[in-house]
Parts: C-alpha cells; structure tokens; sequence
C-alpha cells in the first residue's frame, strides 16, 4: 500500500492514501469534524440512510465486479428503518465491496473510502467542509503531479547528458578526420537510431511515418521507464564503441540489455512513483 498523505480541512487533519492506482480518503478523520469523540457512530448514522446504502451500492455495481447484489438487495429493503444499522465492516464483508476499506490499529487505522464516497459522506457532513475538502484534495493532486512532471523532465535531462557522451565517443572512434558536417550528422543519427532500434524496435522515421500529426520526435513520447533504460543504453553504446565492436554487434548486445533492463523496471515502485 502507498505511502499514507495528509492534508488539512477547517483544522482537521485527514489522511489518504493510494490504492491500485486509486485514492482513497479517511471517513473516520472526516466524521471528526461533525464530533471528535464519537466519529464511529458519525458514520453508522450515515450508512443508515436509505439514499447512502443505495449510492453505496451503485458504485460497487458500476466499479466492482465481484460485488454481490443480492446481500446488496437485502440491505437496500431495510435502509432507513429504525431497527436497520450497518458497520463499514458488515458492509466490506457482506456484499464483498471495496469502495470502502476498515484499517485496524491506533494510529493511521480507522475506515477509508475511494474519493468519490469520501466526498459524498462529506457533503453529508457539512457542503462546506466539502468543498474546503476538494480543494486541499486537489492541491494535493497538482503538488504530486508537479513532482511527476520533474521527475519526468530529470529522466529526460540524464538522457541527454548521456548523449553527450554518446556522441562525443562516435566523435572521437567512429568519425574519420575532416569529414563533412553532413557526413558527421548522418553518423550521428544513424547512432541514435541504433539506440530506437534497440529499445522501441523503430526509428525515428519509421515513428515519424506513424505518426504525422504528432510534434517532436519518439524520445519526447516515452515513458519514464524507457528513458531510465535509454540513459543506460547511451551510456553503455559509448563504451561498446569505445572497444571498437561493430555496429551489427553493438544492435544485438543493446536489444538484450534493453529487455532485460525493461523487465527489471516494470512495476518498480521507484519508477511508478515518477510515473
């Protein structure tokens, strides 16, 4: 599970959390602001509510395939009767629902919910903490996304780095004194290609011919991973060319690091945290 966030809401302190790519907000730390003592009871008031039960289950349907409608079916005919009362963990359990998540434990426990219940439960709370809780939420979000786009613009800056090297090492082994500057261009691009071709399997024409109406060229369209593997190919291309090994050679050798380099990275969470 993602690293636990908090952010402040008319002096309450809420956490969140990410979970499968979705985010998830404290129900619990929500209810404090209607009663600090007695948030537990907050929330079962809540999930009493024919109209709660009923939104409750429209988001498992449309979210959940594994959502069990027919124990759904039976807390919907009792909602809003005085002797019905409902838990988060009778409601986790019964219809095996996932919108909504109970946490044991003293500190950082208590019951979450995906963002779009946690926003429901709070304009049933107060329409104003509501909306003083979409904008920290969103704050949050614009503050994260900037340190993604870093992150994204750093790997972009390595990998140019990188090609300085690169093409100072074609520079310095592959170019024969007083060649043209159309001669040394076409060397260089044909270097860079070797790069594509290693790791996207294309060259930048071949990318340009398949996709006219884009701007810029396939480095600017790649991923955070693949950038993390180019900076590496660039750096080892330099060294491959360095020991004199034909280009033939150099393709097959960056193709199998480039496998298993993308292998390695996929799903590391250092890499996804940049993505």
């Amino acid at each position: 599970m993602a690293k636990r966030k908090k952010i402040s809401v008319k002096g309450i302190e809420i956490l969140t959390f990410k979970k499968n790519e979705s985010d998830y907000i404290s129900l619990t730390d929500i209810a404090r602001y209607k009663d600090k003592e007695r948030s537990d009871y907050i929330l079962q008031n809540w999930m009493r509510n024919r109209s709660t039960i009923e939104f409750l289950g429209l988001w498992e349907k449309i979210h959940n395939p594994n959502f069990k409608s027919i124990e759904f079916d039976g807390f919907k005919s009792e909602a809003g009767s005085n002797s019905f009362s409902l838990t988060p963990k009778r409601w986790i359990s019964s219809v095996n629902a996932i919108g909504i998540i109970a946490k044991p434990g003293r500190y950082g426990g208590g019951t979450f919910a995906h963002k779009d219940i946690a926003f429901e439960f709070a304009s049933w709370i107060s329409a104003e903490f509501k909306l003083y809780l979409i904008v920290e939420f969103q704050r949050l979000k614009e503050e994260e996304n900037k340190r993604l786009e870093l992150g994204w613009d750093l790997k972009r800056a390595l990998t140019k780095i990188n090609y300085r090297i690169h093409t100072d090492a074609i520079k310095a082994y592959l170019i024969p004194p007083y060649i043209s500057k159309q001669s040394t261009n076409i060397l260089y691009a044909t270097e860079a290609d070797l790069l594509n071709m290693a790791l996207f399997g294309k060259t930048a024409k071949d990318w340009r011919d398949e996709n006219p109406k884009k701007d810029g060229n396939i480095r600017d369209y790649a991923d955070v991973t693949q950038l993390v593997v180019l900076a590496n190919l660039e750096g080892i291309n330099a060294e491959l060319i360095r020991r004199g090994l034909p280009q033939s050679e150099r393709l097959t050798l960056l193709n199998q690091i480039a496998i298993t380099q993308m292998q390695s990275l996929v799903g590391n969470a250092s890499i996804k945290r940049l993505k």
